[in-house]
């Protein structure tokens, strides 16, 4: 697509969006320290649609005063994209783990839990903090990160820290580069993510968008719920709206298992009846089919678990694998991803080895006596984030750094390198998952490379070291919510959509990247030192308890779990062949690994009533009717996102508790 004149990239919107970095990681750090709702945990992040409507009613009077300096709607939603991978670092599953997990081991060890003698010689220095003076202030608080000693300290950790997640977002960017045109431009994936800040953004027609009635409507409804919910939190005497709990408390949701005490449909566990306006409205966006597969694959891990117990299964949540299962459905979508383009990717790879007459490649040369090359290829790659041969340069080069740097922290180079196979491949199925499905939520707990190797090969032919440096690297795959490698892509999208400039839009996303990856370690260093310690410590325990058992009994393969995984991996394949083979097979394996997740259990009422009502809006209005509608169920993402926004800073300010819509 053609740049368009209007949705040119400048470069003060690129600095705008640099200089809000370090304000929206303070933002969500303070908001995550004392668990007052983390937006990372979703898959649209509200506190980036908050700041991006404060934007666009700036930007409205700025139009009105200096037409030619505001923003035009592709900065809008460059800002947007950079923000958004800036707060996918700063998650409670990536980043905020790290600082935790550098020091902890040092500070905690003790006689009685033998840290010393059975792993802390294996960790690399070079990566951690052992001054216990350091230390100190970290893990408890009233003191400050800004003196000599303590900056001293955490500086070349934090520096090699930055720089392997720096290559790591290289890494995915690149191969977002070379799946870009096949995922959005051949197979048309629908990015449901991304309707929001598309739509409210647009040039023009933002204005009569953000005044449709059927929007308005929408954001009545669940902004008014938060109000009153909120209101009811600073003042008791307001009633409550149990929509998706019953009181302040988690513990209070409406809980399915409570009617089923007798075995074994008490097997069942924790299903909350909980409604969300705003996942209402994303789950509006996403496919029948793919809404339909959620629910219906949740209602049958249920079905496993009574079942489990009808057979006299005793603690049937471990004996039936399903993180297992989960984790080799993971392996196998990414694996069908890549398989379904590898035509597209074996010609890239042409392009990028072979070149042509006017960019060449990496062994590009003339016939003699013609302009062609030795392969006859036309992809075009000029208007891409980045030229294909650079993107696979780019890949390789990143993942030999990556194993490099795992080698110097103590990991086999084998190791490493079936470590990063395992993890890009499942980073490529939650990147399709979320351009395809657009979940509100997704997530793989415990699910990732250190689980799947250790029950393949066991503890006991890995080893010390690289079950050491498993454990550090924990922080990045503790469970996958705050993933950066979709929202990279979806800005492509964004990109694509306005006719905005590619490449800018890459170079941005790298340095909001590099901005971020630093901004998070002053904001989590700063907040842990003034404060009282550093926050979610309780998983740097289970990463370094888990280390403990794995050295001290150490085992061989789990064949159990081995067998759980392939019967996921088959029966996501299973599913595929179906699909691809019938039109009328509804349920799609895109679905099945989500349905295993803790998020699910929040979200599935909302997935069965949006895929009930959309059904029935297309069935008896048709899609004019659906067009109509559509501004509703966005209206009410963005009356949840922005009053639930604003309770949020009302908390910080004041230091009370608020209302929290999602948890």
């Amino acid at each position: 697509m053609k740049m368009s004149q209007v949705n040119r990239i400048r470069w003060r919107s690129i600095i705008l969006g640099l200089l809000l970095i370090p304000v929206n990681c303070y933002w969500i750090i303070q908001k995550q320290s004392g668990w007052l709702g983390p937006p990372d945990t979703l898959s649209l992040f509200y506190n980036v649609i908050f700041i991006l409507s404060i934007l666009i009613l700036l930007n409205s009077l700025l139009k009105k005063l200096s037409p030619s300096s505001a923003l035009n709607q592709g900065e809008l939603l460059l800002i947007y994209s950079m923000l958004s991978v800036a707060t996918a670092l700063g998650g409670i599953d990536l980043m905020q783990l790290l600082p935790p997990l550098m020091g902890y081991a040092f500070w905690f060890a003790t006689p009685e839990n033998e840290w010393k003698e059975i792993f802390l010689q294996c960790i690399p220095r070079w990566l951690t903090i052992s001054n216990k003076s350091v230390l100190r202030g970290y893990y408890e608080g009233g003191s400050t990160l800004y003196t000599v000693l303590n900056l001293k300290s955490w500086l070349f950790p934090t520096l090699c820290w930055s720089v392997f997640l720096f290559v790591l977002l290289f890494v995915t960017l690149c191969i977002n580069v070379i799946l870009r045109k096949q995922w959005t431009e051949k197979e048309k994936l629908t990015y449901p993510i991304v309707q929001l800040p598309l739509e409210i953004t647009k040039e023009g027609g933002a204005k009569s968008f953000l005044l449709n009635r059927f929007l308005l409507l929408g954001f009545s409804i669940a902004g008014g719920i938060d109000l009153i919910n909120g209101l009811h939190y600073l003042y008791p005497i307001i009633p409550f709206i149990p929509i998706s709990r019953t009181g302040p408390s988690w513990g209070n949701t409406i809980e399915l298992g409570h009617f089923f005490t007798e075995k074994p449909f008490s097997a069942i566990g924790w299903t909350p009846l909980a409604l969300f306006p705003f996942a209402l409205g994303l789950v509006f966006l996403i496919p029948l089919d793919l809404s339909f597969s959620c629910w219906f694959f949740y209602f049958l891990r249920k079905v496993q678990l009574i079942l489990g117990s009808l057979f006299g299964f005793q603690g049937v949540s471990h004996l039936s694998y399903i993180k297992p299962q989960a984790s080799g459905a993971y392996i196998g979508l990414g694996m069908i991803a890549l398989f379904q383009s590898r035509k597209y990717i074996i010609s890239i790879l042409r392009k990028a080895i072979v070149g042509d007459a006017k960019t060449g490649g990496f062994f590009c040369r003339r016939r003699r006596g013609t302009h062609r090359t030795l392969a006859d290829n036309h992809i075009d790659d000029s208007s891409e984030p980045m030229r294909y041969r650079w993107a696979v340069l780019g890949i390789i080069g990143g993942i030999i750094f990556l194993i490099f740097f795992s080698s110097k922290a103590g990991m086999s180079v084998w190791v490493a390198f079936i470590y990063f196979f395992i993890y890009f491949n499942i980073s490529i199925t939650i990147t399709r998952m979320r351009a395809e499905l657009g979940p509100p939520a997704h997530e793989l707990e415990y699910g990732g490379p250190n689980e799947i190797m250790t029950n393949f090969i066991g503890t006991r032919r890995l080893g010390a070291r690289n079950l050491t440096l498993f454990s550090l690297y924990m922080f990045f795959n503790r469970c996958y919510r705050s993933h950066p490698m979709p929202h990279q892509l979806e800005g492509f999208k964004l990109a694509e959509q306005t006719g905005a400039e590619n490449r800018k839009f890459a170079f941005a996303l790298l340095l909001a990247s590099a901005v971020g990856i630093l901004s998070i370690f002053w904001a989590t260093l700063t907040a842990a030192y003034r404060a009282n310690g550093a926050p979610f410590s309780p998983f740097s325990r289970f990463s370094f308890d888990r280390l403990r058992l794995w050295l001290y009994y150490q085992k061989g393969s789990d064949s159990i779990a081995i067998i759980s995984t392939m019967i996921g991996f088959l029966l996501t394949i299973f599913l595929s062949v179906l699909r691809m083979r019938f039109i009328w097979w509804k349920l799609h394996p895109v679905a099945y690994p989500l349905s295993t997740s803790w998020s699910m259990n929040m979200l599935w009422f909302s997935f069965l009533s949006g895929w009930a009502i959309k059904a029935i809006i297309l069935k008896y209005g048709g899609i004019r009717v659906y067009r109509k509608a559509l501004p509703f169920f966005l209206g009410l993402i963005l009356g949840e996102f922005i009053v639930g926004g604003l309770f949020n800073i009302i908390g910080q300010v004041f230091h009370v508790t608020t209302y929290i819509f999602w948890h």
